[in-house]
């Protein structure tokens, strides 16, 4: 089993873990309970065992993503070209834990690095493969984009106003003039194209790798039915060249999908990089990184 990563985030911790389990699926309560070495920030992850893990909301606005994830993952499963978390129970508020909860099995495998990937635009157009298999899914009954996805799935306007004070606030740091091109072409940019399932947070965190490939795709908590355009983020923020290019070919998307991308990559390097100036200085220069790379596609030629 991997070191066990710090524990009691949000108040949650293994005692907790512990206690939930043996109340409510009392067949597993023999079973060590162990914080995950790389967790999430929405919800917290402990191993359960060799086998299974437990999924914990850290708050409420976290709570329909879990509950969604419980509904619409085994039936996604069938479609999709590689594993995703297999549902396996479902808890219920008890122990001084406000929040329902659920069990999944383990998935084996590492978090997406460049140095655990054999070939990158192979990897590429392996994501790529996932995201057009799950745009492809039956959407009949499936949560439209809202609330309960972060927005994402819907236009990236949502987040307008926060965005145009963020490059406010990065005037001096960033390109703000050719930043604020690229977010207008976003926010301009209108879905008109039948609604599709999306993941909503394609990263490399959520992407696991085992001997040197795509293994297994997790965290659908912000996933619905809508647009695209928030599937194509990893474009800037993991790949680039020939990666990118390979992920572009594989995903086959217009060039309006690809205006409204740019717009939530964007969005989210700016929020990030402000909330980083002066704090945290590698963070904010992977982020100004990222802004680099989404104007410099902008301006590309066709």
């Amino acid at each position: 089993m991997a070191s066990p990563g710090p524990d009691g985030r949000a108040g949650i911790d293994a005692a907790l873990v512990r206690r939930l389990i043996a109340a409510q699926f009392p067949q597993w309560s023999d079973l060590p309970v162990v914080p995950v070495e790389v967790d999430g920030w929405d919800n917290r992850t402990y191993r359960l065992g060799d086998d299974m893990t437990v999924r914990l909301p850290t708050a409420a606005g976290y709570v329909p993503g879990v509950a969604k994830e419980n509904e619409w993952l085994p039936r996604l499963a069938p479609a999709l070209p590689v594993a995703v978390p297999p549902v396996l129970a479902m808890g219920e508020p008890g122990e001084g834990y406000p929040f329902p909860w659920s069990v999944r099995g383990w998935l084996p495998g590492e978090t997406a690095d460049r140095a655990r990937i054999d070939d990158i635009p192979q990897f590429a157009a392996s994501v790529a493969g996932f995201v057009r298999a799950l745009h492809r899914c039956d959407t009949t009954g499936g949560p439209a984009a809202g609330e309960h996805s972060f927005w994402r799935g819907a236009t990236p306007a949502h987040y307008d106003d926060q965005t145009r004070r963020c490059l406010t606030a990065l005037a001096g740091h960033v390109d703000t003039a050719r930043a604020a091109a690229v977010w207008e072409a976003a926010v301009t940019s209108r879905f008109d194209a039948v609604p599709v399932w999306f993941h909503g947070d394609i990263a490399p965190g959520n992407l696991l790798v085992a001997d040197g490939k795509l293994a297994a795709v997790i965290d659908f908590g912000t996933s619905g039915v809508g647009d695209p355009a928030c599937d194509l983020v990893i474009a800037w923020t993991m790949f680039a060249g020939d990666s990118r290019e390979a992920f572009r070919a594989v995903v086959d998307l217009d060039d309006g999908t690809w205006a409204r991308a740019r717009g939530w990559a964007l969005w989210k390097a700016l929020l990030v990089m402000a909330d980083s100036l002066g704090t945290d200085p590698e963070r904010a220069a992977a982020n100004e990184r990222v802004v680099g790379e989404v104007l410099a596609d902008h301006d590309r030629p066709g």
